[in-house]
C-alpha cells in the first residue's frame, strides 16, 4: 500500500510539473485527487 501511495505521489507531482497552463493544474490536481480516492476505496475494500 505504501508503494502505490508513493507512486501516486510521484505521478501527481511530475503532472504538476509538467502542466504549462492553469487548467492543465486543475485536471492534474483532479486527476490526482481520484487517484488517492481509488486507492482509499481499494484499501477500505
Amino acid at each position: 500500500m505504501t508503494n502505490k501511495l508513493a507512486l501516486v505521489a510521484l505521478v501527481s507531482m511530475t503532472g504538476l510539473a509538467a502542466c504549462e497552463t492553469v487548467e492543465g493544474v486543475g485536471r492534474d490536481i483532479e486527476k490526482g485527487g481520484q487517484a488517492i480516492t481509488d486507492t482509499a476505496e481499494d484499501v477500505q475494500s
